[in-house]
Order: C-alpha cells, then structure tokens, then sequence
C-alpha cells in the first residue's frame, strides 16, 4: 500500500489542467502515489480517455451536483494510506512536493496533522505561505479586499519550516487518521471555507498546522469559474455565514446585514447588471444552505 493517496476533484474538462498536474506529479515525486481523481460532472468519453491516459489513477465517478468538500470526500472515505495530499487539479509542481512534506512531518512533533506548501499563481505571485486565523471580522475585512495573506504574521510568510494556523484547500498533506478523527472536509460549506474550517477544528482538538516555504507549487487559479462566478460566491456567502457566525442567530443576521450592504452598493454601480450581486442579495437572508444556494442560481 502506498505510503500517501493524492486525490484531485477535476471540476471541468480534464485535458485542460487535470493531465498536466498528473504529469507533474508522476515527474517529480519519488514517494510511491496511490492517485484518485474525483471525475465531477464528466462525460464517459472524458473519462474514457483519462482511464487510457493514466491506467493506474483511480477514477471516482460523481454525476450529481457537488461542492469540492462532497467531492473529496467521494474517495476520501475510500483510500487506507498513512498521508493524504490534498491538490487541486489546476495545480503544477516543478520540485517533487510531495516527497518534500513527507520529509517534513518525519520532522514535526506527534501533534503535527497537517502541512502545506508555498501556493504561488502562475506569475509567481504568492497566493499562500501559511495562513492566520480567520475571524468574523477578518473575513469582513476580506470581502472588501483589504486582507493580504502575503504580509508576513506569526502565522504566515514565515522563512523555512514554521506553524501556521490554518489551511489553503489548493494544497497539503495531513495524516489520514486524524483527517479521519475530523470527519472529513465538513460538507456544509460546499465552496468554502472548508480548508479553513478545518485548520480550526485541528487546533481546537489540539494538533498544529505547519507550512514550509521552501517548498513551492504553482495554482492556476482562477480560470476555472467563469459564468459559474453568479451561482459559486452565493454559495461562498452561505458557508462563510455559517462559519463565521458560528450558529449564532445575532452574529449571523448581522454579518449578513453587512454582505448585504456591500453588494447592494456594487449592483448599484454596475446599474443592476451584475447577476453575482443580485444572486447574494436576494439569498443572503434566506435559510438555504450552500449547496441549495449554488443549485438555485446554477446556469
């Protein structure tokens, strides 16, 4: 049995990012992989030409709407090796990644769960290297863009091999049986913030998040939401709210409250086209979940 199982959720079309982090992981890496895809939403000659392509990948159907929580989750409950590796399929590595986080948590205390790399975008520029906690009012400062993940904090952008906090969903590996203890990624949130719930839940049971800035992989992100765009942030709203008003009705109303606001002010300024504002004002107060949020303003 390989000592990690990789699992990737390819949301789109696989001959557009999906072959090409396949290739770059078999490249790079030395560790043994047990590879699983999650094939959302494709059509039998895509996957047809996928299982040619990589014979060895194990290929996890999954033909009814999903979020990238329900996704993983499909071969998560599948796979019996020690490490899972978390990656999106709009992902490259240019240095063997996963080979580089093994070596790290041999380094790690025993309450070590999980570790990520460096995320840069295709330009270089850091997406990730670590990531703080994120509260409520973090997060309302991150719907105006005024959150930089990129300055350096006791949590994040650190040199070398430091703990973090939380996690980036583009990328870690973490020790299955914790990940198991866990529950998984929790699948109320369906397009975040999952990777975050999920850091916080680790130091709440009492085990560390580390990040290793010197190991490097590459996200594409971005390229693959489109006209999705009006039905995914809706639904990104939903989990947010139900993160970060942690079941508390007053909290919630009111982080709402503010939601509201904001995209009222944009659809406003765009002469009510935009559809993506529209779509969270007439949502924002509503008891729908992510997923009936997502399903409802789904093209």
């Amino acid at each position: 049995m390989a000592q990690v199982s990789v699992v990737i959720v390819c949301m789109g079309d696989p001959a557009v990012h999906l072959y090409a982090c396949l290739d770059s992981l078999a490249a790079q890496n030395r560790t043994p992989l047990d590879v699983w895809v999650v094939a959302y939403l494709m059509s039998a000659e895509q996957r047809k030409a996928l299982a040619v392509r990589y014979p060895s990948v194990h290929l996890v159907e999954s033909n009814e709407v999903r979020g990238f929580a329900e996704n993983n989750n499909l071969a998560l409950r599948q796979i019996e090796s020690e490490y899972c590796f978390i990656v999106n399929d709009d992902t490259l590595q240019s240095m063997p990644v996963v080979d580089r986080l093994l070596e790290d948590m041999a380094k790690l205390p025993e309450n070590a769960a999980a570790v990520q790399p460096k995320i840069v975008f295709g330009n270089g520029r850091v997406q990730t290297c670590g990531r703080a906690p994120w509260t409520a009012v973090r997060y309302m400062r991150h719907y105006l863009h005024l959150v930089d993940e990129t300055k350096p904090s006791r949590w994040s952008m650190q040199p070398g091999l430091f703990q973090s906090y939380t996690l980036n969903g583009a990328c870690f590996l973490i020790k299955t049986a914790v990940f198991r203890e866990m529950g998984w990624l929790d699948e109320r949130y369906f397009f975040t913030p999952e990777d975050i719930a999920l850091g916080h839940k680790l130091n709440a049971a009492g085990y560390t998040v580390w990040a290793d800035a010197d190991v490097v992989i590459t996200h594409l992100a971005g390229r693959t939401a489109g006209p999705m765009e009006a039905a995914i942030k809706p639904a990104r709203v939903k989990g947010s709210l139900l993160f970060y008003g942690e079941g508390k009705w007053l909290k919630t109303k009111a982080l709402a409250l503010y939601i509201w606001c904001v995209e009222a002010a944009r659809y406003m300024k765009h002469l009510g086209h935009c559809d993506t504002a529209r779509n969270i004002l007439r949502s924002v107060f509503d008891s729908s979940s992510a997923k009936e949020t997502f399903i409802r303003f789904r093209p």
